[in-house]
Order: structure tokens, then sequence, then C-alpha cells
């Protein structure tokens, strides 16, 4: 019997995790998390509540864990990179360095196939970029490199650069900030929109988290590209919200480098107006080809995804329907 710790389990992939895992009778599951009242129905098992930020939490919560699901996060598409630095990239590096002292044997890491586009995306364990423009971004491929450091014979870290979120129980992410962004009839195609975009479902993200857990033979730092079982192109995505929701497409295309200057200057206008910028370098680099495949993960974990990117899209979509009255701000509140 394995005892699996999943943080962050209230939230959009950790809900999903702990949805695949609970199938699964010879794995004992914790869910981690702020505030239980808002974790899944069918969750049964056992619940540490606190917050990694919190060194008396910290000292207890990896009590008797072999394996650990890091589904926590806070995020940011524009700006905010003290948040970013002291909600999410400290207290993770914490979290990590105390769950290799405890004697965690297996680290399993959520990241993102953008953390190397466009230059080496393709190759899941190739080191991830920072991006100046992008401080959240920085911060994961900071985790990514500590947990190089850290992985080891005795702390196998498997890191899952997931594709873009889509599904049940969405929170921020590409589509609840491209979709208000379309009525405007301002956003143009970037390169024709011919580059792909990697949706997931979130009950992939499950599965793929499973296969982790389960997987033999792992040793020392290993990452893979985990994405839906078709990717479709940016345009493709675009035509289908077109034609089945009645969103515009745009008009003219740009190509990435005046996408991303006028991005910059859509961020530098940012302190003179009270809403979100149209456009910032994050989303534009958010369409970066990222060339990503799941083959090493089908080879190496068994990964085999059901979900196409329509059914997720069809998904949100109704979900947004109800929740969404408002544009989505772009970072999550202060937790």
């Amino acid at each position: 019997m394995r005892t699996i710790l999943v943080t962050g389990s209230t939230g959009f992939t950790g809900s999903h995790v702990l949805d695949s895992l609970s199938g699964q009778h010879d794995l004992e599951l914790i869910a981690a998390c702020r505030d239980k009242s808002r974790l899944p129905a069918i969750f049964k098992g056992s619940i540490r509540e606190g917050d990694l930020r919190d060194n008396r939490y910290l000292a207890t919560v990896l009590d008797g864990v072999d394996t650990v699901c890091h589904c926590a996060a806070w995020t940011s598409l524009f700006g905010h990179a003290s948040e970013s630095r002291e909600l999410y990239f400290e207290p993770t590096i914490q979290f990590i360095n105390a769950a290799r002292e405890s004697g965690v044997r297996r680290f399993i890491n959520v990241s993102t196939t953008s953390a190397a586009a466009p230059d080496a995306s393709a190759d899941a364990n190739s080191a991830g970029i920072a991006r100046a423009y992008w401080p959240h971004l920085c911060n994961v491929v900071a985790i990514e490199d500590h947990l190089r450091r850290q992985a080891g014979e005795s702390f196998n870290v498997i890191n899952l650069r997931l594709g873009l979120f889509a599904g049940s129980r969405y929170a921020l992410g590409l589509l609840p900030i491209l979709l208000p962004r379309l009525k405007t009839h301002l956003v143009p195609w970037v390169a024709g929109g011919s580059t792909s975009m990697p949706i997931i479902d979130g009950r992939d993200i499950g599965q793929a988290f499973l296969k982790s857990v389960l997987a033999e033979n792992m040793a020392g730092y290993q990452s893979f590209n985990i994405v839906g079982p078709a990717v479709p192109t940016v345009r493709e995505v675009i035509h289908f919200l077109h034609s089945e929701y009645g969103f515009p497409e745009p008009h003219f295309s740009v190509p990435f480098p005046l996408a991303f200057a006028f991005a910059g200057f859509m961020e530098l206008l940012d302190p003179l107006v009270p809403w979100d910028p149209l456009v910032t370098r994050s989303i534009v680099h958010l369409l970066r080809e990222v060339n990503a495949s799941n083959d090493m993960a089908a080879s190496k974990l068994s990964y085999r995804p059901e979900y196409d990117w329509r059914v997720a899209i069809r998904t949100q979509l109704d979900e947004m329907s109800v929740r969404q009255t408002q544009p989505m701000r772009m970072t999550v509140p202060r937790g």
C-alpha cells in the first residue's frame, strides 16, 4: 500500500488527479488543501488541511508519504513577479526540499509544454528557457531546474509538461482569457494561426498523474510532454469556436515579432487603464509552436489520452456560460 499526497487538491489539476487516483484500491490517498469544503464530493481519503507557506504545517504534512502529486499552484499570465515568487516559487522550493528530506521516493510536478518553447520544447527533458516578459514562467523553469538538481537514486522526479488546460472545474487558462478578446474583433491571427494549440482535458491530466504514480523502473529526473490525443492548430480551434459558438475569427494576421512588439506596447499602457491589457507577450508566447507529442509518455508511462480537444472545449464552455459572467482577470486572487 503506497501513500500518495495530492497538493492543491481543490484546484483544476488536483481535483482531477484525486478523481483518477480514487479508483485505485492499493493507494492510500491524502488530500492537502487549504479549504476541505471545496474537495470533490467523491473523495473518501484522508485530509490534511493547511497552507504550504506555514512552516508548522510543512513540518507534518509529509508524514508517512512516499509519493507526492504536487498540483498546488498560483498563476499569473502578466506581471505580478513578487506575488509569483512569494505565493508559488518560494513555497514550492521549500516543499520540494522538505519532501526529499522526509523520505518521499517520488515527486510528480506540474509544468507546461511552453517551458522551452519554441526552441527545444519537443524534448520535455530539455532545460526550460526563462522569459523576462513572463515572471511566472521564469519561476516554473527555476522549479524544474531545482528538481533536476535534487533528483537522484532515492528521490525520483517525474516532471509533467502539460498542454493548455480545458474541461470541467476550469481555472485561469488560455480559453477564458482569449474568448472575451476575440469578441473585440481586434485580436489578429499570429502567423496565420498555423502553430499548434496543445489542449488537454483535465481527465487526461488525471490519467497522466495516475500513470506516473504507478510507473516502475523510474529513477532520477524524468520529464514528459502530456497533451491530448490530437493536437489542433490555433486556426482549427478558433474556427471551431466560430462555427459552434459564434466567436469572431480574426480579420488579419501578423508575424510573431510584430505580435510581441504590439503586446509589449499594450503592457506599457497597463498602468494607465483600469483593465487588463488586450494582449500580453505571455499570451503570444502561449501561441508559439511547442511540437509536443505523447510519444515518450506513451512509451515509458503507458499514457493514452482519451478526450478530444473539442470535447474538452465544449465541457469548459458549458461551465463558462454559468460561472464566468465577467471577463477573467489575468492573475488569480492573492491567496
